[in-house]
């Protein structure tokens, strides 16, 4: 039987915005505990929430925790899973995906999400969108992440998400691929037409996985629009950089009336083929 999950949350008047603010950048379980956070998700919803994946793999294995930085209290998530040595390709995703019991909308945004890593990545690699094998973002906390984001996403349903930039630096990253130059090839390629800062630190800010999420989410970038808040937390990964604030805070509330959605001028939507 699949597991209970509420309704969505249809927003009835003021239309309901959603804000994230990436202080010292975004990855898929960063995003995941800030959703948690706004669809007032504690522990046992989660689990339920997990267990709409389908896997058993990832049964019991995930827990929304509290966590702090510089004696400043938020959220997380706190993920064990077994090691797998298994790649997969874009078609394994879909089977994935389509066994699930995610909603409609969940699984579409969760696969969205995948189509947008597979295209960057073919580009990489020069290779077709479905000779991509995935590495690290095929990997079961990857899928864990895009299935559970969207699907929370989902059920909160807003009118409108509003990011910040980007932060990013220089540094190293290591994957299967070895070394690679921060942002790592597919998240520069995925970063085309998204606006970014600097940040005077070192290493990945932005993960393929938390970026494809947001494209598929349809973020808008820019700032805060006029709103009412009635839900926030401030998020952590599970490693900080120095000499940053680190951390992302979400938002949730609803629209001003007399306020307008951020524009070219002030942000834009970024649409990728």
């Amino acid at each position: 039987m699949p597991p209970r999950l509420p309704a969505r949350r249809y927003s009835h008047g003021p239309e309901k915005a959603l804000v994230l603010r990436p202080n010292s950048g975004v990855s898929g379980d960063i995003l995941a505990a800030g959703l948690c956070r706004m669809a007032g998700f504690g522990q046992k919803e989660l689990e339920e929430a997990v267990g709409a994946l389908g896997i058993p793999e990832l049964r019991g294995r995930v827990r929304l925790i509290g966590r702090s930085c510089g004696a400043v209290s938020g959220w997380g998530l706190e993920i064990s899973l077994p090691r797998e040595s298994r790649h997969r390709n874009l078609e394994d995703i879909r089977e994935i995906f389509g066994k699930s019991s995610l909603t409609p909308g969940a699984r579409a945004l969760a696969l969205e999400s995948f189509r947008l890593l597979a295209e960057a990545e073919a580009g990489v690699h020069g290779v077709a969108p479905s000779e991509v094998t995935f590495h690290e973002v095929g990997a079961l906390d990857s899928i864990l992440d895009a299935g559970l984001s969207s699907l929370l996403f989902d059920l909160i349903g807003p009118d409108l998400f509003v990011s910040g930039p980007l932060p990013l630096c220089d540094g190293t990253i290591k994957c299967a691929h070895g070394l690679l130059p921060s942002p790592a090839p597919a998240v520069l390629r995925l970063l085309k037409g998204v606006p970014v800062r600097g940040i005077e630190s070192e290493g990945e800010t932005v993960t393929p996985t938390g970026l494809s999420l947001l494209l598929a989410f349809g973020a808008v970038f820019g700032p805060w629009p006029e709103m009412t808040v009635d839900a926030q937390a401030l998020c952590y990964g599970s490693r900080t950089l120095p000499g940053v604030p680190n951390g992302a805070l979400f938002a949730l509330g609803r629209l001003r009336a007399a306020s307008k959605r951020p524009s070219a001028d002030g942000g834009e939507h970024v649409e990728h083929a």
